[in-house]
Order: C-alpha cells, then structure tokens, then sequence
C-alpha cells in the first residue's frame, strides 16, 4: 500500500493551541482562534480530533479507529490520511516527527 505523497504513518499528530472545541451530540465545532474560522466535523471526524488533543503517530490514530468502527483496513488509512490533510490545511494540528517532544 501507498502513501501517495500524503502524510507519513509514523508521523506524530497533535492539535494547535490556538483553538477551542466542542463536542454537539458526537459531532464536534472548532474555532480557530487567530483566524476565526468554525469548522463543523461529523462523528467520525470529530472522534478524530478528540484523538489528536494528545501527541499520536497516524499509525495510533488508524489502530484506534479500526477497534471503534467496522471499516477495512485500507479504506479507515484513506480516509484518515485525507481528513489530517485537511485539518494540516487548515491549519488546526501540527505534526512531528514521531520522537519525542521537546515541549514535554
């Protein structure tokens, strides 16, 4: 399988500071906070996120999501690497390198 270009697996993801969330009934609203902009996730986006308020390579994330949903291997790595593309667009996470943070 390839990664197309797209985010490395062993990447670690978290979300930046300058923004709040909530949680709407398992979806969730963010605002980012110097750009003032709401995004609005779906249940499964919104899992995602709450995922990524800790420092976690993609590779947890896709492991976390194939014990909560009955998707195939393949299609949770897509859509996952699609969904923190997006959020790396708009600019709601940060990623590492996978070692340790020097922010700890």
């Amino acid at each position: 399988m390839t990664n197309n270009g797209s985010i490395p697996l062993r990447t670690q993801v978290v979300a930046i500071r300058d923004q709040i969330s909530c949680d709407l009934e398992g979806e969730a609203v963010i605002l980012h906070l110097r750009d003032g902009v709401y995004y609005g996730l779906n249940e499964v986006a919104a899992k995602v996120w709450t995922l990524v308020q800790e420092p976690r390579t993609v590779l947890e994330i896709r492991d976390i999501l194939l014990n909560s949903y009955d998707v195939e291997p393949e299609d949770c790595l897509r859509d996952l690497l699609s969904l923190l593309q997006r959020f790396n667009t708009w600019n709601l996470i940060e990623l590492g390198n996978g070692k340790t943070s020097a922010h700890s």
